[in-house]
């Protein structure tokens, strides 16, 4: 009972003396301070990150650019409305973000918690092109109802993103000039942040799909007051059209954010699967089929958003470790250990 009782001790030391940033993790480097920034992205060349940010003077989520080391934070969007998922083209020059600014210049309205935790997603969202210095080039969505969560393959140009324009919160695809719009998901249920292997031939998304008469009939509940609940979310993985559709978690937990390494051998996403139902995330790697899965991270709070630097190096997230007041994130860069 005595070598029980030390080994138990033992064991509790050990993880104690874990390094939260985990082993594939080191150098790990604060960008922002203070606010709620989140969803940062790297250009192509590696030199900066793009991001959302509510911070003063805005009362809610604006896009930021920001050199890779952390410096130059300055506002891309309007600064009307409310922003979210920005990503740059490959011609590292322009980028793509949804706002709301064409339907209101104030914040839409925050949801209704008595709901529970749900997530807006609001109709006054479309997708714009602008340039890096904020210019609005195009407005390339214009359907009603929700219209966000781009982001951009720099092999093929092809855009990925969650549209509403089918009735539900499908996947879809486009050029960078807004044209050649194709649905490449069906199944009933939410799909959205998605992202593209590198070499443009898979997609990872994020997803709800109720199995149930009644998960339905609540989902359909929440979509027919602009939201959709975050909490029971699976990770999917297909070809580039959406065919071939495969799905790699089944935690019944909360798991989004996902993104492939750089070889495309394996994916890196966000999960509560540790605190099923509860806010505190960590990152989870497991390979392209899911299997071999490895818990990443151990901040013991909320860390998602991962997104790999162009050359491998790196790895971006939004967490809110040693955050100094509540609801308080920020954005970190660590060297990525293989």
């Amino acid at each position: 009972m005595k070598h029980s009782v030390i080994l138990l001790c033992a064991g509790f030391a050990a993880v104690a003396q874990m390094p939260p940033e985990g082993r594939h993790l080191k150098n790990l480097k604060q960008l922002t301070h203070g606010g709620q920034n989140a969803e940062a992205y790297w250009s192509p060349d590696g030199k900066r990150l793009i991001f959302q940010s509510t911070r003063q003077p805005y009362e809610c989520d604006q896009i930021f650019l920001m050199n890779a080391d952390g410096s130059d934070q300055h506002v891309v969007s309007t600064g009307r409305g409310r922003t979210t998922c920005a990503y740059f083209l490959k011609d590292n020059k322009h980028f793509v973000y949804a706002s709301t600014h064409e339907r209101s210049p104030q914040c839409p309205p925050s949801p209704d918690r008595s709901k529970g935790y749900v997530w807006p997603v609001w109709a006054g969202y479309d997708i714009f092109l602008a340039t890096d210095g904020g210019k609005i080039v195009k407005r390339l969505t214009d359907a009603d109802g929700y219209d966000a969560e781009a982001t951009v393959n720099w092999k093929t140009g092809t855009i990925v993103y969650t549209s509403k324009s089918s009735g539900d919160l499908d996947l879809w695809t486009m050029k960078p000039d807004g044209s050649n719009k194709t649905q490449i998901t069906s199944t009933p249920g939410y799909d959205g942040g998605a992202v593209f292997s590198r070499d443009g031939k898979q997609i990872v998304w994020r997803a709800n799909h109720p199995t149930t008469e009644e998960g339905s009939k609540t989902y359909r509940a929440l979509l027919d007051q602009d939201l959709t609940s975050p909490m029971k979310m699976e990770i999917f993985v297909s070809g580039r059209d959406g065919k071939n559709v495969k799905q790699l978690t089944h935690f019944g937990c909360a798991a989004f954010a996902p993104t492939f390494t750089p070889d495309g051998r394996k994916i890196l996403f966000s999960s509560n699967k540790h605190n099923c139902d509860g806010r505190k995330f960590e990152l989870y790697l497991m390979d392209t089929d899911g299997a071999n899965l490895e818990q990443v991270t151990n901040f013991g709070g909320f860390v998602s958003f991962p997104e790999f630097s162009p050359d491998g190096r790196q790895l971006v997230l939004s967490t809110d470790f040693q955050a100094k007041a509540r609801y308080e994130f920020n954005i970190f860069v660590a060297d990525w250990v293989h």
